[in-house]
């Protein structure tokens, strides 16, 4: 009978934080909802928190386990929504700054048109940048309008100065792996030393992917231009940063 209270106070408590998050997340306009779960990415964050607050509470040795329970519980959804909230608070800053939309539609990067896209996970934010928007032919050098558009990203950045930095570089696959993998790492870095140059706190570093991870089959011209870009990624902290050249 313990037990089952216990659970019955679990559940109660990880839908009233659920709750109480959409509710306050709401009336800040910064709602994304999930397309599984028609739920916000703060809403699972703050559900999914909770019930791991829940269980270390539960696990953890003492005489009053149902407190417990609770204050672990509500520590998780706290920390689980915040993440949530900011990584979609970033996204949206910076789509704004940037004059478009947050576009999660994971074939908005299949389009030509978008050499702009503003995306964003329960674990990062990531902004890609077409090469041809970024690069003159052969150059690594950002052009003026690229840097430009940097600097807007590095006006919301300064509001999040401990948002950590992720810039990659992809290629086609034309050349060589070792010419491809150098171009991409120097694009990479000119793209992150131009962020670091408008004078952000946040922690920078660039990587360069070769043509590792491509959107689509190398097998045309249209389809190697889609390939080229460069993406950045903005994480809350060390442990959501991913390896961009073989995960999504």
């Amino acid at each position: 009978m313990k037990s089952n209270r216990l659970i019955i106070k679990l559940g109660a408590l990880s839908l009233s934080t659920l709750l109480l998050t959409g509710c306050a997340m709401q009336n800040n306009n910064a709602q994304t909802p999930d397309n599984n779960t028609g739920m916000s990415k703060t809403q699972t964050g703050a559900l999914i928190g909770g019930l791991l607050g829940a269980v270390v509470g539960a696990t953890t040795k003492g005489d009053n386990k149902a407190k417990r329970v609770i204050i672990g519980g509500a520590i998780g959804a706290a920390v689980g929504g915040g993440i949530g909230y900011s990584m979609e608070q970033q996204a949206k800053d910076i789509a704004d700054e940037l004059n478009t939309n947050v576009d999660n539609n994971p074939n908005a990067a299949l389009n030509p048109d978008n050499d702009l896209i503003v995306s964003n996970t329960d674990k990062y934010v990531k902004i890609m940048l077409r090469d041809e928007m970024v690069f003159k032919t052969n150059s690594s050098i950002p052009t003026q309008s690229a840097a430009n558009k940097i600097s807007k990203i590095s006006n919301v950045l300064k509001q999040y100065p401990d948002t950590i930095v992720q810039v990659v570089g992809f290629t086609d696959s034309r050349g060589s792996y070792e010419y491809n993998q150098k171009l991409s790492e120097e694009r990479a870095s000119n793209v992150g030393n131009t962020l670091h140059n408008t004078g952000i706190q946040n922690q920078i570093f660039s990587k360069g992917c070769s043509f590792n991870k491509p959107l689509v089959p190398n097998n045309s011209n249209e389809n190697m231009a889609l390939n080229r870009r460069v993406e950045v990624y903005l994480y809350p902290n060390q442990q959501s940063i991913i390896d961009a050249c073989s995960s999504y």
